[in-house]
């Protein structure tokens, strides 16, 4: 079973992993989403995400950066 939006932590994590020399405070929305859609894990429909969703993501992303 693959990665749905909801699942903020995994996905913020899979980020992580994927671009770890990226700083996420200088990502934008249009970027992420594409890369999460890039993931191999990823499984749900690209166009059900929404800003309240990436930014959740964002959020564990910030928190695996520091």
């Amino acid at each position: 079973m693959g990665l749905k939006w909801t699942d903020s932590r995994e996905i913020g994590e899979a980020l992580y992993d994927s671009r770890p020399d990226l700083d996420p405070k200088t990502v934008r929305f249009t970027d992420m989403h594409q890369w999460i859609c890039e993931l191999e894990e990823f499984d749900d429909d690209p166009n059900a995400s929404n800003e309240k969703i990436l930014e959740a993501i964002l959020l564990v992303w910030l928190d695996e950066a520091e």
